[in-house]
């Protein structure tokens, strides 16, 4: 399933469509930087509610296929102008991020 396939199933709002083509793989749901770079694994969507530009740095080093922002949470203005220069797939949502790990989950299946 794509970026944008999940994003239409989700109820996404994009803020950043960097590469939404690309394959999302799994899931993976954390606020603690250093533990999301071990273990999210390459190509999984991130679901956090953390909004600050060290974001961008952990998708890069997890290379996450996407970042959601759960429970309505917006992007500071250096995250957002980190993911457009990285090109991170960037999205918000107003649900909880348990919500949308557990819609994730029956999506990837």
């Amino acid at each position: 399933m794509t970026v944008h396939d999940v994003a239409k199933q989700l109820n996404l709002t994009c803020c950043v469509d960097a590469d939404g083509q690309r394959t999302v793989e799994g899931g993976y749901v954390g606020d603690l930087l250093s533990w999301v770079i071990g273990k999210a694994g390459a190509g999984h969507a991130w679901i956090t509610i953390m909004s600050n530009p060290n974001v961008a740095a952990v998708a890069m080093l997890a290379d996450t296929s996407m970042i959601i922002l759960a429970e309505s949470v917006e992007p500071d203005d250096t995250l957002l102008a980190k993911a457009q220069q990285h090109g991170l797939n960037l999205y918000t949502a107003s649900e909880g991020a348990f919500e949308l790990a557990w819609r994730l989950h029956e999506l990837l299946g």
